[in-house]
Protein backbone atom coordinates (compact mmCIF):
# COMPACT_ATOMS: atom_id res chain seq x y z
CA UNK A 1 0.00 0.00 0.00
CA UNK A 2 1.18 3.43 -1.14
CA UNK A 3 1.27 5.90 2.15
CA UNK A 4 2.13 9.42 2.17
CA UNK A 5 4.29 9.94 4.97
CA UNK A 6 7.18 12.37 6.19
CA UNK A 7 10.53 11.61 6.13
CA UNK A 8 13.59 13.20 8.42
CA UNK A 9 15.79 15.56 6.47
CA UNK A 10 18.38 18.19 7.74
CA UNK A 11 20.91 18.20 10.59
CA UNK A 12 20.93 16.92 14.46
CA UNK A 13 18.91 19.12 16.65
CA UNK A 14 17.29 20.70 13.66
CA UNK A 15 15.05 18.74 12.08
CA UNK A 16 13.59 19.12 8.11
CA UNK A 17 10.33 16.89 6.88
CA UNK A 18 9.55 16.52 3.10
CA UNK A 19 6.24 14.95 2.87
CA UNK A 20 6.40 12.47 0.83
CA UNK A 21 4.75 9.05 -0.77
CA UNK A 22 6.17 6.15 -0.38
CA UNK A 23 5.43 2.03 0.11
CA UNK A 24 4.24 1.51 3.59
CA UNK A 25 6.94 -1.25 3.51
CA UNK A 26 10.25 0.74 3.34
CA UNK A 27 11.73 2.51 6.35
CA UNK A 28 11.31 5.79 7.52
CA UNK A 29 14.37 7.35 5.11
CA UNK A 30 13.98 4.90 2.57
CA UNK A 31 13.36 5.25 -0.93
CA UNK A 32 10.10 7.04 -2.20
CA UNK A 33 7.89 7.73 -5.28
CA UNK A 34 7.35 11.47 -5.03
CA UNK A 35 8.08 14.81 -3.12
CA UNK A 36 4.71 16.43 -2.05
CA UNK A 37 6.43 19.19 0.41
CA UNK A 38 7.91 19.81 2.84
CA UNK A 39 8.00 20.77 7.00
CA UNK A 40 9.90 23.18 8.51
CA UNK A 41 8.92 23.27 12.46
CA UNK A 42 12.14 25.01 13.82
CA UNK A 43 11.39 28.30 11.87
CA UNK A 44 9.16 30.94 13.16
CA UNK A 45 6.23 30.39 11.58
CA UNK A 46 6.39 26.35 11.24
CA UNK A 47 5.89 26.67 7.71
CA UNK A 48 4.47 24.32 5.60
CA UNK A 49 4.44 23.74 1.40
CA UNK A 50 2.32 20.92 -0.09
CA UNK A 51 1.28 20.59 -3.91
CA UNK A 52 -2.28 20.03 -3.04
CA UNK A 53 -3.09 18.99 -6.84
CA UNK A 54 -0.79 15.83 -6.50
CA UNK A 55 -2.43 15.71 -2.61
CA UNK A 56 -5.10 14.89 -3.86
CA UNK A 57 -4.08 12.66 -6.97
CA UNK A 58 -2.88 10.18 -4.38
CA UNK A 59 -5.48 10.18 -1.84
CA UNK A 60 -7.90 9.41 -5.15
CA UNK A 61 -5.33 6.38 -6.32
CA UNK A 62 -6.31 5.01 -2.47
CA UNK A 63 -2.93 6.09 -0.62
CA UNK A 64 -3.24 6.49 2.77
CA UNK A 65 -2.02 9.40 4.79
CA UNK A 66 -0.23 8.86 8.48
CA UNK A 67 -1.98 10.97 10.86
CA UNK A 68 0.80 13.30 11.56
CA UNK A 69 0.46 14.62 8.11
CA UNK A 70 -3.58 14.48 8.09
CA UNK A 71 -3.49 16.89 10.88
CA UNK A 72 -0.78 19.28 8.94
CA UNK A 73 -2.75 19.37 6.38
CA UNK A 74 -5.92 20.25 8.08
CA UNK A 75 -7.92 16.82 6.82
CA UNK A 76 -10.00 14.69 8.88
Amino acid sequence: MTMIRMTRMGRKKKPFYRIVVTDSRKRRDGGWIEILGNYNPVSENKELNLDKDRLNYWLSVGAQMSPTVKRLAGLK
